[in-house]
């Protein structure tokens, strides 16, 4: 009885000790320093009383984690080892199974997986729920903590367990890292002087492997028209987004920044540079898994009425990240300002909607259940189908032009976006016309 009454008085201390005074409350509440002096007390009593020894720089270095995770899904805090990662993932190779998340309601959610990497060819999708990384939930998980276990040595493996949207059970997907690779482009002769450019994602080196490509094309063949292929495209860096749409365009505003601040405005423009190609007709393919930088990109070429879009609405990720590194080697990643296209569109939850909203629907079935079911939410990655090998005919009325190698035949079989935008972008100077 003594002890349940000695319990007793020592809640009640701690409940006294961290109540507010009853005289001047309303002078308090408007002191900048009682949220500090109120967090002090928390931090001196968990250090004090929890019932693990945990150390004061432990608790402060997880406040701040939790502090910048509550403000969106895209604010972290970095630890050392974290901000090493994200400077690799921007320049080059890394170990992983090659996926861009988000964290959504407490949900971890896949925005896109990367071509050619692991988790593509483990069939993750777009709007993939992640339950649980080698069995623990990641209900609690930060984003970054997140990305750290599902990250890892070459050739080891990690288990997700994946719910897929409209199924009721969740399944367990083995998947071995691989280094993922630092290609960003592909192309794709679609019949003679229509290229298909397939950016997967934007690092460093994007721009550059674009206008490599379009040049060692051009010295064979005169480009009549590209067709942009931007579906699953998780993002990347900024500046490759501005100089990939300057590609295509001859100067003018790409794409602008805008923070709390009004003044804060950035403008980010075109430059005229050789090798642009201005007066190529273009059209661009776009999907629930394209996001951040190829937002950015599909918007600027739609408001410059520059390019086409045929396909379905973005993911909706229009907010600038800021990265900055602190004295011990971490950092933060701070949600600082929004995206917005030419003309004053805002990207964040939003997304850019196609000219032409156009489904992607499977192909008639050869007997590969998987493959239908990879499309089921909004879009997967459609060029999944230039890999699995299939030299079987479309339906009628569906076949590739004649001349068509067969890589570009069984794409173009296979794929209604692509076999559109192939149509289109060979009338599309006759619609520039009629405008």
């Amino acid at each position: 009885m003594r002890t349940g009454i000695w319990f007793v008085c020592f809640v009640m201390l701690l409940t006294l000790t961290i109540a507010p005074a009853p005289l001047g409350a309303a002078a308090v509440k408007d002191d900048q320093f009682e949220a500090l002096r109120r967090f002090s007390q928390v931090v001196d009593m968990v250090e004090t009383n929890y019932v693990k020894k945990v150390t004061k720089a432990e608790l402060i270095q997880n406040s701040i984690k939790g502090m910048l995770e509550q403000l969106d899904p895209h604010s972290a805090f970095l630890s050392a080892d974290d901000f090493k990662e994200l400077q690799v993932s921007s320049s080059g190779a890394f170990h992983g199974i090659g996926i861009e998340i988000s964290s959504e309601n407490g949900r971890l959610i896949v925005v896109s997986p990367i071509e050619d990497t692991p988790a593509f060819k483990a069939g993750l999708k777009s709007g993939d729920i992640i339950m649980e990384i080698d069995g623990e939930s990641t209900m609690e998980l930060g984003l970054n903590d997140a990305v750290k276990k599902i990250r890892g040595a070459l050739g080891t493996n990690v288990t997700l367990t994946i719910l897929h949207k409209g199924a009721q059970q969740p399944i367990d997907v083995v998947i071995a890292r691989g280094t993922i690779p630092i290609v960003s482009v592909k192309t794709q002769e679609l019949e003679s002087g229509i290229l298909m450019c397939r950016i997967t994602r934007f690092n460093e080196h994007t721009t550059k492997e674009l206008r490599d490509k379009l040049a060692e094309y051009t010295k064979k063949t005169p480009i009549k028209g590209i067709v942009l292929d931007l579906r699953n495209n998780p993002g990347g860096l900024l500046d490759q987004a501005v100089s990939v749409s300057d590609t295509f365009l001859a100067d003018g505003l790409i794409v602008y920044i805008q923070g709390r601040d009004p003044q804060s405005r950035r403008d980010f423009k075109g430059i005229k540079e050789a090798g642009d190609l201005t007066d190529v007709p273009i059209v661009t393919l776009i999907n629930s898994g394209s996001a951040s930088a190829a937002e950015i990109v599909a918007g600027a070429l739609q408001d410059r009425k520059r390019s086409l879009l045929i396909g379905e609405k973005t993911f909706g990720k229009g907010s600038v990240q800021t990265v900055v590194s602190l004295p011990d080697g971490s950092g933060i990643k701070l949600t600082t300002a929004l995206y917005y296209t030419p003309n004053g569109r805002s990207i964040q939850a939003e997304g850019i909607v196609p000219d032409l909203e156009i489904p992607f629907v499977a192909p008639p079935s050869d007997g590969d259940k998987t493959l239908k079911d990879r499309f089921t939410f909004r879009e997967k990655d459609l060029s999944r189908h230039l890999e699995n090998g299939s030299t079987k005919k479309g339906k009628k009325g569906s076949k590739a032009p004649a001349g068509t190698d067969e890589a570009a035949r069984t794409m173009i079989e296979k794929d209604n976006q692509m076999r559109l935008a192939l149509e289109m972008v060979k009338t599309l100077p006759k619609i520039r016309e009629i405008r």
